[in-house]
C-alpha cells in the first residue's frame, strides 16, 4: 500500500497544461452546468430559452402572439411578433446584433435596464446555449424595409447550401438571408433550431404535452399574451393555443381541485429596495453601484375541502418549481398571519400549539408570483430564486394583505375567514392525533408485542430484505393461510369484508374505522404526512383477496388506502396482489414427469391448457374444479400456487404518473358520483356481454 509521502510529485505540471475555452466552446464541453442534462429535460430547457426570450417581449407590452412548431425533421421553431432582434450593428465588436446575441455568452438586452424592466432571462446566454448545442439554428427577423437572418453550425455562423443540418456549410460572419418586404408596423423574430445528437442522448425528445402545459400556465401568468402549440410529427398534426384574460386568479380556479371554502383571494403590493451592483461608469470599468428596484407580488390562492396542497410559484412567468425566496417568504407569511389571527379571535385557546405550515397548506392552491429586473437565479435553469429581498417583501405584503382578510368585517370575508380558520384548526388537530397515533406504530419488541392486533399472526424474522405481510380478506381463509405460509418471513393479517373507502372520508373517520387503524398500526409507518418509509416493518406488503369480484373491489380499496396514506410504499414497489388460481385440472393417469395437477388463471389460458392437454393425449377429470375462494384450497394448494415463492404469481402495483393516479382514483372512489356514472356508462359499450361470469 502506498502511502501519500511516498507518491511522487508530479513537478511538470505548468500553464501549458491549462485549457482555455473560448466562445461557446466552454457549453459545448459542459452542457450540463447551462441545461441541467442532456436528455429530454435539457433538450426541453432549449426549448424554454428560446420561448422565454418571446415571454419577456410580451412582458414589456410588444408582443401579443407566440408560436411553437414542432417538425417532422426533429426541429423545433419558435416565432413571437415582438420587437425583433436588432439587426443594425453592435459598436464594441462591429458586428450584427444577432449575432452577437447568438455567438456572444452574457449579451443580450436584459443587462442594462434600458430594454427590459421585468424578465425572465438574467445570465444572457439562453440563445447562444440553444445555439452552441444546435446542429443547426436558423433566425429570421422581421424588421423594416425586409426580413434577414443568418444561420449556425454548432455556434459558428454560416451559409447551409440546402435545408436541414446535414446540408453542406460554409462559415462565414454577418447576416446572410434576405426575405420578402416588410412592412413599417410589423416585426418579430423567427428561430428554428435542429439539436445537436453529439450532445444529446437518442431518446431525448420534445415533448407536446409539456409545451401545452407550459403555454397554459403563461397564458394565465400574462394575461392577453395569445400561445399556439403544434405538433407536426404525428400523422394527425395537432394544434392548441391558448389565452386566458383572467390572470392567476383564474389559473387558480383551473388548478383548485374539490369544493370550495373560499372564493379565490388575490393579494397584491409593491415594494422596493436597494441592491449593489456592478454598472458600466463613463470610463467603461464595472463599479459597484446602489441601485433601487421595485418587487412586485402578486399572489392568488383558494382553499377547497381536499387535503392536497398545490403551490406554483414564478418569478417574472419563469416557473421556480423548486421554490426560492418568494416561496419561503409567502409560507413563513401565511402561517404568522393565521397563527396571530386565530390567537385573537380564540379559535386558538391559550393551551393549544401553534398551527404549522401544513396545516395551513392544507387543501390550498396557490399561485405566487413576484416581478422584478434582473432577478437572481440558482443557476441557469433558474428552478429557484435566490434574490434575498424577495423573501422579507413577500412576507411582508402577504402578511399585511392575509390578515386583512382573515380578521375583515365584511359578511363574505367573515364567512370565508371562519370556514377556513377551522379547516386550518382541524387540521391541526388531525396532525396532533396522527403523531400520537404515529407512536405506537413502530415495531414492538417481545415484551410491548401486545400493542399490536390480536388477529395478526407475525413472522418471525425482522430481516426487511425478506418480510411479507398478507393481507388476507376473510377469517376462513386466514386459517387455510396459516397453514399454508412460512412462518419464518409471511406475517398474516385477517380484514373483515370490504374496509372503509378512505377517498370519500376524513383522516379522523379512517383512523377510527378499526381495519384501517389495524393496516396502519401492523405497516408501522405511519400516514400521510407523517409517513416514513424506512420504518415499515415488512418488505413486501401482498392483498390475497378471492378472484372474484368481490375480491376485485377489496383490493381496489386497500390500493385507495395506501396510496392515499402510504403512496411511498406503492412508488417504491412494495406494494403486491397475490394472483390465486380461478380453476384446477386434474389429469387422470398423468405420465411419468407430469404433473398430476395443472392451475389456470383466467378462462382463456383454461381454454388453451385444455386443448393443449387433449393434443397431447392426457385425460382430464370432468368437470374442472372452479375456485369461488380462497377458502376452498387446502393449505398445499394456496401454498403453491399463492404465497411459495418458488411457485406463486405476484404483480406488482406501479405509479407511472401520480397526478394521473390521482384523478383516477377521484373519479372511481371519490364523493362526485356524476364523473363515476359517466364512466361507467363509457365503459359499458366495450364490455363483450358474452364474456360476462352471470
Amino acid at each position: 500500500m502506498t502511502s501519500v509521502k511516498d507518491t511522487p510529485i508530479d513537478n511538470t505540471y505548468n500553464a501549458a497544461h491549462l485549457l482555455v475555452l473560448e466562445g461557446l466552446e466552454a457549453v459545448r464541453k459542459r452542457p450540463g452546468m447551462y441545461i441541467g442534462s442532456t436528455d429530454t429535460r435539457g433538450l426541453m430547457h432549449c426549448v424554454w430559452e428560446i420561448i422565454d426570450n418571446g415571454v419577456d417581449e410580451a412582458l414589456v407590452g410588444a408582443a401579443k402572439r407566440i408560436e411553437v412548431t414542432l417538425h417532422k425533421d426533429d426541429s423545433v421553431e419558435v416565432y413571437d411578433d415582438g420587437r425583433g432582434i436588432p439587426v443594425d450593428k453592435e459598436p464594441k465588436t462591429g458586428l450584427p446584433g444577432v449575432e452577437v446575441i447568438f455567438t456572444k455568452l452574457h449579451a443580450g438586452g436584459k443587462f442594462g435596464g434600458g430594454s427590459y424592466a421585468a424578465t425572465g432571462g438574467l445570465h444572457g446566454v439562453g440563445a447562444s446555449v440553444v445555439n452552441a448545442l444546435s446542429a443547426r439554428l436558423d433566425v429570421d427577423v422581421d424588421r423594416s424595409p425586409s426580413q434577414t437572418g443568418m444561420s449556425f453550425r454548432r455556434g459558428q455562423p454560416g451559409v447551409f447550401a440546402a435545408e436541414g443540418p446535414k446540408a453542406t456549410f460554409d462559415a462565414q460572419s454577418g447576416l446572410t438571408r434576405k426575405g420578402k418586404r416588410v412592412a413599417k408596423d410589423r416585426t418579430g423574430t423567427r428561430i428554428r433550431f435542429w439539436p445537436d445528437r453529439q450532445i444529446f442522448t437518442k431518446d431525448a425528445d420534445f415533448v407536446y404535452d409539456e409545451l401545452v402545459t407550459r403555454a397554459r400556465q403563461t397564458s394565465y401568468i400574462v394575461p392577453g399574451l395569445e400561445l399556439v402549440i403544434r405538433d407536426e410529427r404525428p400523422a394527425e398534426p395537432v394544434t392548441e393555443s391558448f389565452k386566458h384574460d383572467g390572470g392567476i386568479s383564474e389559473f387558480a380556479e383551473f388548478l383548485a381541485t374539490g369544493e370550495p371554502v373560499t372564493d379565490v383571494l388575490r393579494l397584491q403590493g409593491m415594494e422596493t429596495f436597494t441592491e449593489t451592483v456592478p454598472m458600466l461608469d463613463e470610463a467603461g470599468h464595472m463599479t459597484p453601484q446602489d441601485v433601487e428596484r421595485e418587487l412586485h407580488v402578486d399572489v392568488a390562492m383558494r382553499w377547497t375541502n381536499s387535503y392536497d396542497t398545490e403551490l406554483r410559484s414564478y418569478v417574472n412567468v419563469i416557473a421556480t418549481p423548486k421554490g426560492g425566496t418568494h416561496v419561503s417568504g409567502f409560507e413563513t407569511a401565511v402561517t404568522k398571519a393565521f397563527n396571530d389571527v386565530m390567537r385573537a379571535s380564540k379559535v386558538l385557546k391559550v393551551n393549544d400549539t401553534d398551527v404549522v405550515k401544513d396545516d395551513v397548506l392544507e387543501g390550498l392552491t396557490a399561485v405566487v408570483t413576484v416581478r422584478l429586473a434582473e432577478p437572481q437565479f440558482e443557476g441557469q435553469t433558474k428552478e429557484i430564486l435566490g434574490t434575498p429581498a424577495a423573501r422579507t417583501i413577500v412576507r411582508r405584503v402577504v402578511q399585511r394583505e392575509m390578515a386583512a382578510f382573515l380578521s375583515s368585517t365584511k359578511a363574505a370575508d367573515k364567512r370565508q375567514s371562519k370556514l377556513v380558520m377551522e379547516k386550518v384548526a382541524g387540521a391541526a388537530k388531525t396532525r396532533i392525533a396522527a403523531r400520537t397515533h404515529k407512536e405506537t406504530q413502530r415495531r414492538k419488541n417481545a415484551l410491548e408485542s401486545s400493542a399490536l392486533p390480536a388477529k395478526l399472526a407475525d413472522c418471525r424474522s425482522s430481516d426487511l430484505d425478506r418480510t411479507e405481510l398478507f393481507i388476507v380478506e376473510g377469517d376462513s381463509a386466514l386459517g387455510t393461510a396459516k397453514l399454508a405460509r412460512n412462518s419464518e418471513f409471511q406475517a398474516l393479517l385477517p380484514i373483515r369484508g370490504k374496509i372503509l373507502n378512505v377517498q370519500k372520508a376524513s383522516v379522523a373517520d379512517m383512523l377510527k374505522n378499526t381495519e384501517c387503524a389495524s393496516i396502519i398500526q401492523v405497516v408501522g409507518a405511519g400516514s400521510g404526512r407523517t409517513f416514513e418509509l424506512d420504518a415499515a416493518r415488512y418488505g413486501r406488503i401482498i392483498f390475497m383477496a378471492d378472484a372474484d369480484a368481490d375480491g376485485s373491489h377489496i383490493r381496489c380499496l386497500l390500493a385507495t388506502l395506501f396510496f392515499k396514506y402510504m403512496p411511498d410504499l406503492i412508488t417504491s414497489g412494495r406494494v403486491y396482489t397475490a394472483v390465486p388460481p380461478l380453476h384446477r385440472i386434474e389429469i387422470l393417469q398423468p405420465k411419468k414427469g407430469q404433473d398430476k395437477y395443472v392451475y389456470t388463471y383466467s378462462d382463456d389460458e383454461l381454454q388453451r391448457k385444455l386443448a393443449e392437454l387433449k393434443k397431447k393425449g392426457a385425460r382430464v377429470k370432468d368437470p374442472v374444479q372452479r375456485y369461488k375462494g380462497l377458502g376452498e384450497m387446502d393449505a398445499d394448494q394456496l401454498a403453491e400456487t399463492t404465497m411459495d415463492p418458488r411457485h406463486r404469481t405476484l404483480r406488482r402495483i406501479t405509479v407511472d404518473d401520480a397526478a394521473s393516479a390521482a384523478e383516477v382514483f377521484e373519479l372511481l372512489m371519490g364523493s362526485e358520483v356524476a364523473p363515476r356514472k359517466e364512466f361507467i356508462v363509457q365503459g359499458a359499450y366495450d364490455i363483450d356481454v358474452d364474456a360476462l361470469d352471470a
